[in-house]
């Protein structure tokens, strides 16, 4: 039986699905014609047929059929929301000015507390800072960027005696210093520290499989295993470090990091399930998945965001990340993707192994979904108008004569998986949780007590909140909405996001400077934790002041955002490989 959980309904839920037609009518009988009449009316439809079969010739074009999910009733939006996009650039400065005052330079910032922290005893390597820096160049923030981009060339060190964690620091400081060498127009300081600290990181793939290990310390260039996971290494972390590498080495001419990336992805398509779904850990030894859960959240999820990209990266010139992806995506569509009770919502749940009574290995399907699994709206939308279709330039919005059917399948997925995001921001404070979880028939709750769609696990009236109920600033959905309304100019896109800044606004921040996480999103007046995540300027603020932004900035075609949101130029490899 599931644990008891509950959930405060602001307003009632009520999703509507319907083909946008009107049940037709009976027929009525007329009058009968002559024959004369009769006659004539067969010449005029045999000649009414002969026109509709040359007008859908494949010398006049197929008339397009609408692909649902897309509305017909409004005009695409592709200019900037004025008012929405500056209030977005103030709520950044008060974040990053009452960090700059209180913390500067620091790892993160405790906004309540006004003071920092490091992620080692070894001192900062610029979490907050580089993770910023580009956010700062789109939002036009000249003042903010010169004074961060000056703590870059005079303080920044990566002499640290202490272990890091390779996949935050690849996605956070590396992937920032190289967005920052891009968008300040190959500004030299942020090259130079970008190799520095990647040949710093390089050690990490010095296994028997070439896997990188978990941790590396900065000052002795050595790779470390974590320990907390008997040196097992997980799925995301190690499949997430190619868009950033491959960069560098395009950048450098240095092919061995492009090579060291590129063997990761080798090694792990080798040991791959034909359904294209993989275990959350790998051993970093022998190269092989380890017997663990499969899921789309945290230590699984960036290894398909990261297939479509590098796909994408390269300027779709490397196929076999676009047959992984495809295979990847149908796997999820096969044995992943299920639908809530009452209301349909569209979800992912995850598969746990477990042995049964015969030693037999088996997989029990769990209805959970992290807030982290929120990305994959936007991903399976922006897949379905590339890899999935007919045509190189995709209109906006696209028309199912450009999509494949498995382009088609995965854009109207994820429609619906953002529309069941914004489902769980139906809280008390507009904020979704953590975690999600989904009823299932049997699954032994009480409908009384438990909201018949979807509910926090372990959440009870008047009890401590569990962790499941926590809001701490995730960017995962705002960055789903911003590629739909790309793809789309779909004004709703934009509804949708102004609401969930609204709530962080009201809810998260903090007035004397910065934001904070939410304790429970299903409690007012909230309680906060006194953390401002690095993610809420790297990510979830830029994100919305893009969503709001003229379509012009930074276009999807010319640009992939790594999984910390730093935009890296799409480019023509110079590189050939055995894998590629």
């Amino acid at each position: 039986m599931e644990e008891l959980g509950v959930r405060q309904r602001k307003k009632a839920a009520t999703t509507e699905f319907t083909d946008g037609h009107d049940a037709g009518s009976e027929a009525k009988s007329g009058p009968a014609f002559p024959k004369v009449y009769m006659l004539l009316a067969a010449v005029l439809a045999l000649a009414l047929y002969n026109f509709l079969a040359l007008v859908k010739s494949p010398l006049l074009g197929a008339p397009t059929r609408h692909l649902p999910g897309v509305p017909t009733h409004y005009v695409p939006i592709f200019t900037a929301d004025e008012a929405k996009r500056d209030a977005v650039v103030e709520a950044f400065k008060h974040a990053w000015l009452a960090y700059e005052r209180d913390a500067m330079g620091d790892d993160e910032y405790h906004p309540i507390a006004h003071t920092g922290s490091n992620l080692t005893e070894a001192g900062a390597i610029g979490y907050t800072v580089v993770d910023s820096i580009d956010t700062m160049l789109i939002m036009g923030l000249e003042d903010e960027y010169q004074r961060a981009r000056a703590w870059v060339a005079d303080k920044l060190s990566f002499e640290r005696d202490g272990n890091f964690n390779t996949f935050e620091i690849t996605i956070r400081v590396l992937g920032g210093l190289l967005s920052a060498y891009h968008l300040s127009g190959d500004d030299p300081v942020f090259l130079e520290k970008a190799q520095e600290l990647g040949s710093r990181i390089l050690p990490v793939f010095e296994t028997e499989s070439g896997l990188p290990l978990s941790l590396i310390n900065l000052a002795l260039r050595e790779g470390v295993p974590d320990r907390d996971t008997g040196g097992l290494i997980s799925t995301a972390e190690a499949s997430t470090l190619q868009l950033e590498f491959r960069y560098l080495a395009y950048l450098t001419d240095e092919d061995m990091y492009w090579e060291k990336a590129e063997n990761v992805m080798a090694v792990l398509k080798a040991s791959a399930m034909t359904s294209g779904l993989v275990p959350i850990f790998v051993d970093s030894k022998m190269g092989r998945y380890q017997t663990s859960p499969i899921r789309l959240g945290s230590r699984g999820d960036s290894y398909y965001e990261y297939l479509l990209k590098q796909y994408l990266q390269t300027n779709q010139t490397e196929l076999v990340y676009r047959e992984m992806y495809d295979t990847a995506m149908t796997g999820i569509q096969t044995h992943l993707v299920k639908r809530g009770l009452s209301s349909q919502l569209l979800y992912t749940a995850e598969l746990t192994p477990e042995r049964t009574q015969n030693g037999e290995l088996g997989w029990r399907l769990t209805p959970k979904q992290d807030h982290l699994v929120c990305f994959l709206g936007g991903s399976l939308m922006l897949g379905a108008t590339t890899s999935g279709a007919l045509t190189h330039n995709v209109s906006i919005p696209p028309s199912t004569d450009e999509l494949t059917s498995q382009g088609e399948r995965d854009w109207l997925t994820g429609v619906e998986l953002i529309d069941t995001c914004m489902a769980t921001h139906d809280t008390q404070t507009g904020l979704a949780p953590e975690i999600a979880h989904f009823r299932i028939l049997g699954d032994g709750m009480d409908d009384s007590a438990v909201p018949a769609d979807w509910y926090i696990k372990g959440a009870r009236p008047n009890a401590p909140p569990p962790f499941d109920a926590r809001y701490i600033l995730r960017p995962e959905t705002v960055e789903s909405i911003f590629i739909a309304f790309r793809l789309t100019g779909d004004p709703k896109y934009r509804d949708y996001g102004w609401a969930i800044f609204q709530a962080i606004e009201k809810h998260c921040r903090i007035p004397t400077g910065g934001y904070a996480s939410v304790i429970n999103v299903d409690q007012v007046p909230v309680e906060h934790d006194d953390k401002m995540e690095t993610f809420l300027m790297s990510e979830t603020l830029k994100y919305l002041y893009l969503l709001f932004a003229d379509s012009s900035v930074l276009p999807l075609n010319d640009y992939v955002f790594n999984t910390e949101a730093h935009p890296l130029p799409v480019f023509n490899p110079t590189i050939r490989t055995g894998f590629s």
